[in-house]
């Protein structure tokens, strides 16, 4: 029988010029190690045979995997703080490549799935959306405090300083210099245009939300929208890439800080790993589903069984740690809706733990 070599492992630390490039045959023996520039490592890719190429989860790492994946390499993106704690003594590129290789041997190390351009692109999309709120409040409390000193007081909140600040400057009477009534008008128009920026963006998320069927079956949970399923599928990718339910809230941060020994066991706060702008989604939807089921609640209204979990676990454990519970929950349930390809019931019974 015919001996089957095993497969070359290519280990990459990515760069925007120079690649530090490390070859280990599967054997363990000593890696050969070359450093090549972009058109170089281009090349390089094209010579190899089929080959299982190791990176670092970073910005470029998901372009240069699917570039990767289309000429027939297997490619295994790896979490950077985990590949950190594999580097010995200083941190070189040529440090980094043989980081990756030890980390690539690590049974317990999980890659991330290599995303496709149009998850990329929405992550993208909220990204710049986060930016352009940031940038939108930091201009409204400039003018807000631009106007105070002149001894005009804007009411609380940014729609109501975005709808008052125009009346203001109209007014001749106001005690504002002309020269700050010229750099106000020209705030509130950027305001205005960082307004029409953010709604477009949310067009483009609520039409990515009804076309993907994920994004589709997550804003059904109650609290999440096209923001928060979108944000969801693109940062993750697939959710079915997690072993449980369990496991995906884990990544998400959601799950309490463990220090144990022995038979001591202390659970603390939030671990808050993963990503935390979906994390803060996840979260501030909690918050607004947590406030319409008490509204129901002091209704009268018929509970469904969440919303019955829900009002219990508030008035046991106060309204913060219930919000972030009900996240915890809700990302438990997404994970279900997408791994079973089904509709989510909320009368229904409680899927078993395991699942919801």
């Amino acid at each position: 029988m015919e001996e089957v070599m095993p497969q070359q492992i290519v280990a990459v630390d990515l760069a925007k010029n120079v690649f530090e490039v490390a070859v280990a045959d599967g054997l363990g023996t000593k890696p050969q190690h070359r450093r090549l520039s972009r058109g170089q490592f281009e090349r390089f890719i094209g010579e190899q045979p089929p080959s299982v190429f190791v990176l670092e989860g970073c910005g470029m790492a998901h372009h240069w995997g699917r570039r990767l994946g289309a000429q027939g390499h297997e490619v295994r993106l790896l979490p950077a703080q985990y590949v950190a704690s594999y580097r010995r003594r200083n941190k070189t590129d040529r440090a980094d490549t043989l980081a990756l290789l030890e980390a690539h041997r690590a049974p317990d190390i999980h890659a991330i799935r290599v995303k496709s351009a149009e998850q990329q692109a929405v992550q993208q999309l909220h990204r710049v959306r986060e930016q352009l709120i940031r940038n939108r409040t930091a201009w409204i409390n400039q003018a807000r405090g631009l106007l105070r000193e002149h001894g005009v007081t804007l009411p609380q909140g940014a729609h109501a300083a975005r709808r008052r600040t125009p009346g203001v400057l109209e007014d001749a009477e106001q005690p504002v210099p002309d020269k700050i009534r010229q750099i106000l008008h020209n705030l509130i128009e950027n305001i205005q245009r960082m307004d029409d920026q953010v709604a477009d963006i949310d067009a483009q998320l609520q039409a990515t939300q009804r076309e993907d069927q994920d994004a589709a079956r997550i804003s059904q949970l109650p609290g999440i929208g096209a923001i928060t399923s979108t944000a969801l599928v693109s940062a993750v990718g697939d959710l079915r890439q997690f072993i449980s339910a369990r496991q995906f809230p884990g990544w998400l941060g959601l799950t309490p800080k463990e220090y144990s020994s022995g038979s001591r066991r202390c659970l603390g706060g939030i671990t808050r790993s993963g990503d935390p702008y979906v994390r803060k989604q996840l979260i501030h939807g909690a918050r607004s589903a947590l406030y319409r089921m008490r509204r129901r609640a002091a209704q009268q209204a018929e509970l469904t069984p969440l919303e019955a979990w829900a009002m219990n676990t508030e008035a046991r454990i106060g309204r913060n740690k219930a919000t972030i519970a009900l996240a915890n929950k809700l990302a438990r349930r997404a994970y279900a809706l997408c791994r079973d390809q089904g509709t989510y019931a909320p009368f229904d019974h409680p899927a078993p733990a395991h699942a919801a």
